[in-house]
């Protein structure tokens, strides 16, 4: 009999409602994702109960998190670090683990084009600096020297907070993985940066989101052996893939990229990884609207099929 494994599949509801979380339980999830609460006009009470309504563990916290301030230095962080604060405690009231945050100055990931072709006519997304809009991030620019001296003041404070409270936070790649983008550096753009965040604090609690499609468009890696090298520093995974690397590359099926990603669930295990993966962006199928691009659901639903195949298969 095969054995099943313990890391769990997690998806983004998107929306959150009781008609996606029923597909996520059918389709085989365990865990999902927020969205920042505040964000939707709503309380991370009320997503968690409605999640478990369905069977589902709301285990992350992620994305739309007010951050600019912090990342820029500004005034407003001291407002902005208290709301991380706020939701940490939050999350630990209610028992969801892993709180997944960026460094990127101003926006949230990045692609030039949300209509790539892809296997079959499917749609991805997809970068290429060439065509990048010229004008500079809405922030005004920044240094690299400032982005590292503004984690470490944000890291020194929120980190002995997630410690205390048993929350883990998950610190995502930028995407792109390039500097500069719009006329400001960026920081979280190689595996070594990495090891500098972990330097400036070794605690357990200070960990990453392993996404694998960032770290396969940062350059040639051998991303399973990345796994091994992280290991316990991966709280949260982010499952995808591409072809090509940054200045210009395309979002893929999962099965359809540069990476063996039957030998990353195998480095996953080899790491003793238990914790949730998402299938994260996925093509636009046939009959969807792309609306959504990256995260509609018949992608995902065959995302999902994917990795409990690889799952089944390595176990």
């Amino acid at each position: 009999m095969i054995q099943k494994t313990t890391m769990r599949i997690a998806l983004v509801c998107t929306p959150h409602v009781d008609a996606t979380l029923r597909l996520a339980a059918q389709m085989g999830a365990s865990d999902v994702v927020a969205r920042y609460p505040a964000h939707l006009g709503r309380t991370l009470d009320d997503m968690v109960a409605q999640a478990k309504g369905h069977g589902l563990r709301l285990s992350i916290v992620e994305g739309y998190i007010p951050h600019d301030d912090l990342t820029h230095g500004r005034e407003g962080r001291e407002r902005q670090l208290a709301g991380f604060v706020d939701l940490v405690r939050d999350m630990a009231r209610l028992g969801v683990e892993i709180l997944c945050y960026n460094f990127m100055p101003d926006d949230d990931w990045t692609r030039t084009t949300t209509t790539a072709p892809e296997r079959g006519g499917a749609l991805a997304t997809a970068f290429d600096a060439a065509d990048l809009d010229p004008s500079p991030g809405r922030g005004g620019p920044i240094t690299a020297a400032s982005l590292w001296e503004n984690l470490a003041w944000f890291l020194d404070r929120i980190v002995p907070v997630a410690e205390k409270e048993g929350v883990k936070l998950a610190l995502h790649p930028d995407d792109p993985p390039m500097s500069p983008l719009k006329h400001q550096e960026r920081i979280i753009i190689s595996p070594d940066a990495f090891e500098r965040v972990f330097r400036l604090n070794d605690s357990p609690a200070n960990g990453m989101c392993f996404c694998q499609g960032s770290f396969a468009s940062m350059g040639d890696h051998d991303i399973p052996a990345l796994i091994r090298r992280f290991g316990k520093r991966i709280h949260y995974v982010h499952f995808r893939d591409v072809v090509g690397a940054v200045p210009r590359f395309r979002e893929t099926f999962h099965d359809n990229g540069k990476t063996d990603m039957a030998a990353c669930i195998r480095a996953y295990r080899a790491i003793g990884f238990t914790g949730p993966m998402r299938p994260d962006h996925v093509p636009t199928l046939e009959g969807e609207s792309n609306e959504l691009a990256g995260y509609h659901m018949m992608g995902r639903l065959f995302a999902v099929g994917y990795m409990r195949g690889l799952l089944d298969a390595t176990a």
